[in-house]
């Protein structure tokens, strides 16, 4: 299966989650918007990769339901006990959960750091991310035909 896991860090901190590599493209293109949140990023991948945003977010209702500040046992036994690729949405709080982020899936790791402007591709069997793409269209429950393209701004730096 093309499951990345994505980990985006702004201002309020960062979050993990796992998504189908086909949202790649559309991240990026968000991207080319300059988001400076979370929500930035995932309204304007929107468009790109329909549901993606309200996945994450139900995603984060789910966590912030089962864990409080300073209690993260509900988390600790999902990234210890659920298989990688099954894990769920979750908050970046301790020391755990930042190495459970950068661990890559099936398909790799992409860190998007909001703050720097800074894409990492740690691993990414799926599709190499470059400066220019394209990608297709997700409507919420399959590609469609439809293809976008972007342009990544040249204060956003690709590494590797």
């Amino acid at each position: 299966m093309n499951v990345l896991r994505c980990t985006v860090i702004d201002d309020s901190g960062g979050v993990s989650f796992l998504t189908h590599g086909d949202a790649l493209p559309a991240l990026v293109a968000a991207c080319a918007a300059n988001p400076r949140t979370l929500a930035q990023l995932l309204e304007r991948a929107e468009p790109y990769y329909h549901k993606l945003s309200d996945y994450v977010f139900s995603g984060l209702a789910v966590f912030d339901e089962h864990n409080t500040q300073g209690h993260y046992e509900a988390v600790h036994r999902d990234l210890t006990r659920v298989p990688r690729h099954k894990q769920p949405i979750f908050r970046i709080v301790d020391d755990l959960t930042r190495e459970a982020s950068l661990r890559p899936v099936k398909a790799g790791a992409v860190i998007f750091n909001l703050r720097a402007k800074r894409i990492i591709q740690m691993v990414n069997s799926y599709r190499e991310i470059r400066r220019t793409g394209r990608g297709r269209i997700f409507d919420g429950s399959g590609p469609t035909g439809a293809v976008f393209s972007y342009r990544l701004p040249q204060e956003w730096a690709l590494v590797p």
